[in-house]
């Protein structure tokens, strides 16, 4: 494959300790080759004609790069799709969750898929998400809300934040915190509404992530529970 002729091993060793693919880690199995993004995303431009059929080939390879790649390509098809082919395009996104595996695969292609299909139709399936037994489900689930946030809608993410406030997983609790601030970032009283009667029961991380855009002294009085 040329993904593996283009990669570097001395790149692959530092991936595969980045992205936590030890035994009992988030990552753990996951094969890299050892190809930078900027790299993946020139080759995705070589590649935009692929057919779909080939690109879920890719999306459910082994290597971690030849399902990066495959991501960006259904993004750039789906963007550039007529409402049919979004619509497959939705659905395969969702019937290989189990592909997109890692944090960077989530965060890359959620709310570009995911979050625009849904955004003028219902969102029920974004709760159906969150509450998976699957991690990366969950995080699609909030990442996928950036897009709202990005048209200046925050409520979607304030409700499933809501519904992950207790989730056990670290990655989860930096991926509600970054949505959060990223509300926040523009509305930050629609952010601090929601955490002044839920800050003191947040992970410490989540909360972390959410205040870090904060004013210091306001930012210090969460940490310290003066709200």
């Amino acid at each position: 494959m040329r993904l593996q002729s283009l990669g570097s091993k001395e790149k692959a060793r530092l991936l595969l300790r980045f992205f936590k693919t030890g035994p009992g880690e988030y990552g753990e199995g996951d094969i890299f080759v050892g190809l930078t993004v900027p790299e993946i995303r020139k080759l995705a431009k070589e590649y935009q004609g692929l057919a779909l059929t080939e690109t879920v080939r890719l999306l459910q390879s082994p290597l971690h790069e030849a399902r990066l790649l495959a991501l960006i390509l259904l993004i750039h098809a789906y963007k550039k799709g007529a409402p049919a082919l979004q619509a497959k395009i939705y659905n395969l996104y969702l019937k290989n969750t189990c592909y997109i595996n890692n944090w960077d695969l989530v965060d890359a292609s959620a709310e570009h898929i995911v979050g625009s299909y849904l955004r003028n139709r219902s969102r029920v399936p974004l709760y159906k998400l969150a509450v998976a037994p699957l991690l990366w489900d969950r995080r699609i689930a909030i990442i996928a809300t950036f897009h709202f946030i990005k048209s200046g809608e925050f409520a979607e993410t304030l409700r499933i934040a809501d519904t992950l406030l207790k989730d056990r997983e670290d990655l989860m609790h930096k991926a509600v915190g970054w949505m959060l601030r990223e509300a926040g970032k523009r509305d930050q009283g629609a952010e601090e509404e929601f955490l002044k009667t839920r800050y003191h029961i947040m992970p410490r991380t989540m909360l972390r992530y959410a205040i870090e855009k904060f004013p210091e002294k306001l930012r210090l009085q969460y940490l310290h529970g003066e709200i």
